[in-house]
């Protein structure tokens, strides 16, 4: 039988670099070789007993690349196996720290996720923690009620078949397409995503580091990164940005291939002609001709537009992922 994890008591905050060990806990502002190690074997454990990421992917890019300079890593470990990891996002000072985590398939029930979050809250005293928990799994939602988390927001997996029919793109008068290319189109690509995502909470935050950061990933693809331009001007309109999960070199997935709408975005001055939604069918076309099966996309469950938008396309929803946030009146 699986021991309880021992009584252990928070410290200050650590300084950058430095670890502090507590009993089974170890928390860091950068993740060394070894512990970036550990954390990957732990969230591909996790992935194939779930069938789901644990980790969002601006956090899984962050692990990978071993931390951003306000990140703070928690690692639990019992006997000297990892059997938990939190990650904690310190850079958002308006909305406050979030935080996410995943506790080894053979170790749950034993305390391991409420330590994690504790440990957090203690690390941010008088700060609102957001949580977040990936598919609305029964575990998750009954920790977080738990500790008196309630829900903030919530997100839509959705899915559609690529083997079934698409309508075909009716792009707007003035428009061609062709593939990005890293040497002329960052700068003006970036611009043109913070215009579009003015009002997003992460999107439309996004710096050069954080393109470049996923133009490094596996499954980067300049092919499927889908401009479209304005003939008369030559500016970006739109984009439609695909994703295609379980190329060579990423993380093992508890699934076949599949494709993603990752990133649709439409300059202002053209929102309203339909580019959105021809741009979407022309990613999908795309991905199809890939020979996958599947689509997928991440969609705010409170954004009706863009739902409807995906609905009509054949798209249903599959998963829910929640934010939650800390009840002040506890």
């Amino acid at each position: 039988m699986t021991q309880p994890l021992p009584l252990w008591t928070p410290r200050l905050k650590p300084a950058r670099r430095t670890l502090e060990l507590v009993s089974d806990l170890e928390v860091t502002s950068h993740l060394g070789v070894v512990e970036n190690e550990e954390v990957v074997e732990l969230i591909e454990r996790v992935m194939h007993a779930d069938g789901l990421h644990p980790l969002s992917e601006h956090v899984w890019l962050h692990v990978r690349h071993g931390g951003d300079s306000r990140d703070q890593h928690f690692l639990m470990r019992r006997e000297g196996i990892l059997v938990g990891y939190a990650h904690l996002d310190n850079t958002d000072e308006v909305a406050g720290p979030s935080a996410e985590l995943a506790v080894h398939p053979q170790h749950r029930r034993t305390g391991i996720g409420r330590a994690l979050v504790q440990s957090m809250l203690d690390q941010i005293p008088n700060q609102q923690l957001r949580l977040w928990a990936h598919g609305k799994q029964p575990a998750a939602i009954a920790l977080a009620r738990s500790m008196n988390f309630i829900d903030r927001r919530v997100l839509w997996q959705m899915r559609r078949s690529l083997r079934a029919p698409l309508s075909q793109p009716n792009l707007a008068a003035g428009i061609t397409l062709r593939s990005f290319n890293p040497e002329l189109d960052m700068d003006s690509w970036l611009a043109l995503n913070r215009r579009a995502f003015v009002d997003h909470p992460e999107q439309g935050g996004w710096q050069l580091t954080d393109l470049q950061r996923r133009m490094q990933e596996p499954w980067f693809s300049t092919e499927g990164f889908i401009l479209a331009i304005a003939k008369a001007t030559g500016d970006i309109a739109g984009f439609h940005w695909t994703k295609v999960h379980g190329v060579t070199g990423h993380a093992s997935h508890a699934h076949e291939d599949i494709g993603e709408v990752y990133v649709v975005g439409v300059d202002p001055a053209w929102q309203g002609t339909g580019l959105g939604r021809a741009l979407t069918i022309v990613g999908l076309q795309y991905l199809r001709n890939l020979g996958l099966g599947q689509a997928m996309l991440y969609v705010d469950a409170t954004n009706d537009p863009a739902i409807s938008l995906y609905t009509s396309l054949g798209f249903t929803r599959w998963e829910t992922d929640v934010l939650y946030l800390l009840d002040a009146r506890h």
